[in-house]
């Protein structure tokens, strides 16, 4: 979703989800949104349609109603993503010095840059994930990990911006350990990598919802 005012809607709308002003069970309208958004249909259309994607609403007969993860659905996706991503960590020692160097090009850039405006910090941070996972050279492995990273994925630097600096210093000290051949330093790496992430998405979660966040 490439247009500027898609984005904008995505993120209030989301924020609204997240916030609770859109509770379970709300109706995402076009209009309504639009208008209290003070934005054209097709931007608001385009976010419900990457809202929905991302398994934040779901179609109930004829309308598309808010859905909001709970608590133990975040554990349960974050502990399927570290028992899987930390055993492809452990295998990546494979991967092409070429590759890796790439890699942290990207990340080391980021950090020197910020995260902007553009989605270069999701884009790097999907690539580094999808390449340690292809180190397995299973297809299922892949798309088993994609599925789950894209149900958070909404929990970027613009939802956890205290994350943005260390979740990139981790990917740098993943890609050493996987330069240095050090699988099993690479596997409690991405494992420890993981649970950070759960942690500050809970804690996002809990600050935004009270305990309505863990019981929805």
């Amino acid at each position: 979703m490439s247009q500027p005012l898609a984005k904008q809607a995505y993120r209030k709308i989301l924020d609204m989800i997240l916030s609770g002003s859109l509770s379970p069970g709300d109706t995402l309208q076009e209009a309504r949104l639009g208008k209290a958004l003070a934005m054209s249909r097709t931007p608001v259309r385009e976010a419900i349609k990457r809202i929905e994607a991302e398994g934040l609403a779901a179609q109930e007969g004829r309308f598309l109603k808010v859905r909001r993860l709970t608590r133990l659905q975040i554990e349960e996706i974050f502990f399927l993503r570290a028992a899987l991503e930390a055993a492809c960590a452990r295998q990546a020692v494979s991967l092409a010095p070429a590759v890796l160097d790439a890699l942290a090009a990207r990340v080391e850039r980021l950090l020197g840059l910020g995260p902007g405006e553009d989605d270069e910090q999701r884009s790097v941070d999907d690539d580094l994930h999808r390449t340690v996972a292809l180190s397995t050279g299973s297809r299922t492995m892949l798309a088993t990990i994609e599925d789950l990273r894209r149900r958070t994925c909404m929990f970027d630097h613009s939802q956890l911006p205290e994350r943005f600096r260390v979740s990139c210093e981790e990917h740098l000290g993943l890609l050493a350990a996987l330069r240095a051949g050090d699988g099993e330093h690479a596997g409690r790496l991405m494992g420890a990598h993981i649970d950070h992430a759960r942690d500050a998405i809970l804690q996002r979660l809990e600050k935004a919802l009270g305990s309505e966040g863990t019981a929805a």
